[in-house]
């Protein structure tokens, strides 16, 4: 996705598929009262011209009543219709929107990969294709029914000039065409600046996240950062505007030449009129109809081309939308998937090899190891070794770009993503703070525990952080968020890391029954006795488990089954504790040095 996607044909009906779905009611509604809507215009300056023409030839006025009551029904008709219309579109609106954003979404989710969302382009489309399902559905939906509601004022108007001055019509007609060439011309334009603003976009909602996000606060008011962000913020907010100014400009300027032929056109007619009726070729009647006429048909023709613009320029971004929605998956199944069995043999890395992308150096290069069912392997090794990758590739959130992953001899690609990761339970060194109550914190861990307090609290003790949280204002009801939460006794509170850290690793006892568990720094936030506390509870977990565990403490690994130490992205040595520490390799060098650090100096 490295260009602006483009308007397909096929699309206003999938908008329209989209509208009928959402809200038949509403659509159908919609649809009749601008089919209404255009007819009033017409019918009034009918009537009006047949009254005029009764009162000024002095002939039958038993009609008259007739005629007036139908034109004060049409008169009606001109002001309340359109509220009726605008009560149905507010309903259509809010339930197409709903509809579509929750197909937007639907679409990412259903990218089981990490691939995509480190893509700036991809996130780039992400961004407009979230705007667009904001508006562009509803502004095809409403323009088409605004075009077509011109088109039926507009036709009956110009069946009026045909009657009174064909040639007045042919050259309305022709004055438009230039204004329907310059009006999509813009509308591509606005799509394109759209496109290249979003990266400047994107930015500025960065950096507005670091002058309000709390997590940057420490920092940006300890090393007074607040006018660096808001100047690189402005940076790119003047950078946008500047792309829309140029756009806005010719805008104004194509505009302003359209109403100047406009004005000419209608000018012209009107002194047509005028001295045909002091000439006695028009009646007073035929004058207000036709003045109404011209009228209706620029004003309806002006609206038809704005609207097809608009609609022109929302089916561009829409588009984007499109190009999320219809996109392939980043893991697309392979023929004759294979079901998820439990694991009884263990795991086996082939030769794996694996970078982020093709401009990115191997993180991992030929890498094979065996992970036997029922035991413990811990990773070792500087940071940018490989061992989060690692983790990652066996939670399939990537595939291997050489190379294959098997689980009981089966290719994980063989599997589905979804229903592989019903058998991990895993801590991620980045674990996710949520903004919801304590109880809903641990229970993300696994959907199937919500309302089960026993299973939550269980976890929560499990990994030491039941007593902290019952000791919370509302207890496992507490929000934890100060963005989110209320006032006074709903107030949200903030947890220290530590704290945090042990409601990500509740979440991960909760998946206790899962073949695997995946453990990336469990306790890296925490003090020396929670460390202990919680890597007890780990060992216990883990028993008769198959497990992978990193840390950097090498002490919390030394009583793994088998130890993997990885340097540069290969293996470079395995074994025991005691194997390793006689091998007088790496971990060797590693652990003696960790060590010196608790020993007495001299």
């Amino acid at each position: 996705m490295t260009e602006p996607p483009r308007a397909a044909g096929g699309r206003p009906l999938v908008v329209a598929a989209l509208a009928w779905r959402a809200h038949r009611g509403a659509t159908a509604a919609s649809m009749l009262l601008a089919v209404l809507t255009g007819l009033a215009p017409v019918a009034t300056a009918w009537l009006t011209k047949l009254v005029l023409d009764a009162l000024a030839g002095g002939g039958n006025r038993d009609v008259l009543p007739a005629i007036a009551t139908g034109l004060a029904a049409s008169g009606l008709c001109v002001i309340v219709l359109p509220h009726a219309a605008t009560y149905t579109q507010a309903q259509l609106r809010r339930a197409v929107r709903a509809l579509v954003v929750d197909r937007l979404f639907a679409a990412v989710d259903s990218h089981a990969g990490l691939r995509r969302l480190e893509d700036p382009a991809f996130q780039d489309t992400l961004r407009l294709a979230h705007e667009s399902s904001q508006q562009a559905p509803n502004r095809l939906i409403l323009g088409s029914l605004s075009i077509a509601q011109a088109i039926i004022t507009m036709s009956g108007f110009v069946g009026t000039l045909l009657v009174i001055n064909p040639a007045l019509v042919l050259v309305i007609f022709l004055a438009a065409l230039p204004a329907l060439w310059i009006q999509l011309g813009l509308s591509r334009e606005r799509a394109r600046t759209m496109w290249k603003v979003s990266p400047a976009m994107r930015r500025e909602i960065f950096y507005g996240e670091l002058l309000t996000r709390p997590e940057a606060a420490k920092e940006a008011r300890l090393f007074g950062l607040g006018g660096f962000f808001r100047s690189r913020m402005l940076d790119e907010i003047r950078s946008a505007n500047e792309a829309e100014r140029r756009v806005d400009l010719r805008t104004l300027r194509s505009q302003g030449l359209l109403a100047l032929v406009g004005s000419a056109v209608a000018g012209g007619g009107l002194v047509w009129a005028v001295l045909a009726a002091a000439s006695g070729d028009l009646t007073a009647g035929d004058v207000t109809v036709f003045i109404a006429a011209v009228a209706g048909v620029q004003a309806s023709l002006t609206s038809v081309i704005d609207r097809w613009a608009d609609a022109h320029n929302a089916l561009l971004l829409f588009g984007h939308f499109a190009a999320i929605v219809e996109a392939e998956p980043d893991m697309p199944p392979r023929p004759g998937r294979r079901p998820v069995p439990p694991l009884r043999r263990g795991i086996e890395l082939r030769d794996v090899w694996f970078r982020y992308s093709e401009k990115h150096p191997w993180i991992l290069r030929g890498v094979d190891l065996h992970i036997p069912h029922g035991q413990s392997v811990a990773l070792v090794g500087v940071n940018g070794a490989g061992k989060s990758t690692l983790v990652k590739l066996l939670c399939r959130l990537y595939d291997p770009d050489k190379g294959s992953i098997h689980w009981d001899g089966v290719d994980l690609r063989d599997m589905a993503p979804a229903e592989l990761r019903e058998h991990i339970g895993v801590v991620f060194q980045d674990f996710m703070e949520y903004d919801l109550t304590a109880s809903e914190n641990i229970m993300l861990g696994d959907l199937s525990s919500e309302g089960d307090t026993h299973r939550i609290r269980e976890a929560a003790r499990r990994a030491g952080v039941h007593e902290a949280v019952e000791a919370l204002p509302r207890g496992y009801d507490t929000m934890l968020s100060k963005i989110f939460g209320g006032h006074g006794e709903g107030a949200g509170v903030a947890l220290s890391g530590g704290q945090w850290q042990r409601l990500a690793l509740a979440r991960a006892f909760l998946r206790q029954s899962r073949d695997l568990l995946l453990l990336d720094e469990p306790s890296s936030g925490l003090d020396a006795d929670a460390e202990h506390a919680v890597h007890a509870s780990l060992r216990r977990h883990r028993q008769g488990r198959t497990s992978v565990l990193i840390s950097h403490r090498l002490g919390s690994v030394r009583d793994a089954d088998l130890i993997v130490v990885l340097a540069e992205g290969k293996i470079t040595e395995r074994g025991s504790h005691d194997a390793l520490m006689a091998l007088n390799g790496e971990y060797a060098r590693l652990f003696t040095l960790q060590a010196t650090r608790y020993a007495p100096r001299p």
